[in-house]
């Protein structure tokens, strides 16, 4: 799958994070952001120490032109193409921070809304839970036992959930800290 001919491209250590876990790959491509603009829910893995550790690993390698993918790398393709073209496409992707109010679907017919502060990465870097009956609760990355992404920032989805740093502030200062004990 891989073309070693390719002008101007080099390899990316790419991840899909799913949480408990990852699937990881080679992907040889122009620059960082041809992959995150081709491919769903991945990052681009960088920290010297962590590619030294997969740089004599067996990881499937790909171009990031090839027409087939392998499982896994393809349905996050097929996400992208379906997501390009869309208004609000790629909107928040360059942006240092992003503070939405999302729907969060705990358990089924069990809907709740949170407002998140989130990096470039897209995973969360503060969290408020309102509540209907008491105060809202707030928590971070010390709370969370995993800290996937939570958001794909050129998901165009996303531009509907954008709230102002001061309503995430204001409602933050007002929540209280999670008990730690739940």
């Amino acid at each position: 799958m891989i073309d070693d001919e390719a002008p101007g491209k080099r390899r990316f250590l790419t991840l899909h994070d799913y949480g408990m876990g990852g699937v990881w790959w080679w992907v040889r491509a122009r620059s960082e952001r041809e992959v995150l603009e081709t491919f769903a829910w991945v990052e681009v893995v960088d920290d010297p120490e962590i590619v030294a550790r997969f740089d004599g690993e067996a990881l499937e390698e790909v171009d990031v032109d090839a027409p087939d993918m392998p499982p896994g790398l393809d349905g996050l393709r097929a996400e992208r193409d379906a997501q390009r073209g869309r208004a609000g496409f790629g909107a928040f992707a360059d942006r240092d921070v992003v503070y939405l109010k999302r729907p969060w679907d705990a358990e089924p017919g069990e809907a709740a809304v949170f407002l998140m502060e989130v990096g470039p990465d897209g995973r969360r870097i503060r969290q408020v839970e309102p509540a209907e009956d008491g105060p809202a609760v707030r928590s971070g990355p010390d709370d969370w036992p995993f800290d996937p992404p939570v958001v794909d920032l050129f998901d165009p989805a996303l531009v509907g959930q954008e709230i102002s740093r001061s309503e995430f502030e204001e409602h933050w200062a007002r929540a209280v800290p999670v008990d730690p004990d739940l």
